[in-house]
């Protein structure tokens, strides 16, 4: 089912494998330890986000919902079907943040919205993240649902991921400058507030979506397949979703985190602490790079993940894909994986690694949360991203990587 194109012919659904129960049993347990562990760390209120992150897994594995390919689609083959479920995810997630940000909704205090400079480093950081993302095989959402429902060839991105935040730290003062090269705008500062910046948002993600349609029009894309799903209510628990089912789920959800916590869904600041953890288990101390000597930082450096918000939600999308990918019978181990692929792999993650500390963000933080919140930022993101696309689109033959053709169907 199409967010936009419903004249779409309806593809009969096919059974999916049976659901691999032991794996399950494993998934559920090892969410109920960590979920006891988080709320013995840090109390109920991250145990909530930690249970937001589970269903973000959830939602992101069953509804399929990438960044990754959907640029990729739209670059190739002129495919926008994605693209609008980009934009309907955006457009309801600005609804409910305009709610929640102007009335000062929040079990956390007054909530504040992703709202960054538009400088060189958003230009810089979004680029690089575009190719790396598309050299990589995958986004940060992306890597972390794939991780988590058995993607191996995906543990080398996230290595990568973790690698390149882990050298952003020694970078963080040529960072910061690169940053603050560009204004802080957010389309809320206006005389009609919030209501305006909704307006404007609005139609901004109306022409996005209707060019989507005419670029379809003009290179008529191959059909999209479906995975394999289920009927009625098993659909739900081990099926495909709708593409516009994950939008909505993930725009109510990244506004449930907002309500909650205070602040929009991220997810990859917590890539540097897990490395700069991992080198302090081997005896590899990094607290005096410049990142790390934040009173702030340093704070998080010292305490455990588990009192990390980003951290406790990435872990949940992890084991939320986990239980998610046993339940369809999709969890599935891959032990030979080309070393073409897993170069590339490590590599693309390295860039995203970087690309997310110059931009202060990745798909979520900075684009996904920076629009929603009405960041000027958020959609120059956007962009560059895009731009990096074409670049990334072009390397991933050198990694053994295909690109969708006209003659192909992409799913």
């Amino acid at each position: 089912m199409s967010v936009v194109d419903v004249s779409r012919p309806v593809v009969a659904p096919v059974q999916a494998p049976p659901a691999q129960r032991g794996v399950v049993a494993i998934g559920v347990a090892v969410a109920v330890v960590v979920g006891l562990a988080v709320n013995n760390a840090a109390g109920w209120k991250l145990t909530v986000l930690y249970a937001i992150g589970l269903a973000l897994g959830l939602v992101l594995f069953h509804s399929r919902f990438g960044f990754t390919s959907a640029w990729r689609q739209l670059v190739t083959v002129g495919q926008g079907r994605a693209i609008r479920a980009h934009m309907l995810m955006l457009g309801v997630a600005c609804l409910l943040f305009s709610v929640l940000l102007g009335s000062g909704a929040s079990l956390s205090g007054t909530p504040e919205g992703t709202v960054a400079p538009a400088g060189l480093g958003v230009v810089l950081g979004a680029f690089l993240f575009g190719v790396g993302m598309q050299v990589g095989g995958s986004c940060a959402s992306g890597t972390l649902f794939a991780v988590g429902s058995g993607q191996t060839a995906i543990l080398f991105t996230l290595g990568g991921f973790i690698a390149g935040s882990v050298a952003s730290a020694f970078a963080a003062d040529w960072i910061k400058l690169l940053q603050n090269t560009g204004p802080s705008v957010s389309l809320a500062d206006t005389p009609l507030g919030y209501t305006g910046a909704l307006i404007i948002s609005l139609l901004v993600i109306g022409a996005i979506a209707g060019a989507s349609v005419l670029i379809e029009r003009r290179r008529t894309p191959p059909p999209i397949e479906q995975p394999p799903t289920e009927r009625g209510v098993l659909r739900a628990l081990r099926g495909s979703w709708p593409l516009w089912i994950g939008a909505l789920l993930l725009a109510g959800l990244n506004a449930l985190t907002l309500f909650v916590s205070g602040h929009a869904w991220g997810i990859t600041s917590a890539f540097g602490l897990w490395g700069a953890k991992i080198l302090g288990w081997v005896g590899i101390d990094i607290s005096g790079a410049p990142f790390w000597r934040v009173p702030e930082n340093a704070a998080k450096l010292s305490a455990s993940v588990l009192t990390d918000r980003i951290s406790v939600m990435d872990f949940g999308i992890m084991i939320g894909a986990l239980i998610a990918a046993a339940l369809a019978g999709a969890f599935t181990l891959h032990r030979k994986i080309p070393w073409k692929l897993a170069v590339g792999a490590v590599l693309g993650g390295v860039v995203m690694g970087i690309g997310a500390r110059l931009a202060g963000g990745c798909n979520i933080g900075a684009y996904f949360s920076g629009v929603a919140s009405f960041s000027l930022h958020g959609w120059l993101w956007g962009a560059m991203a895009l731009i990096g696309t074409f670049a990334g689109v072009a390397l991933r033959p050198l990694f053994g990587l295909t690109n969708p053709k006209p003659s192909d169907s992409v799913c």
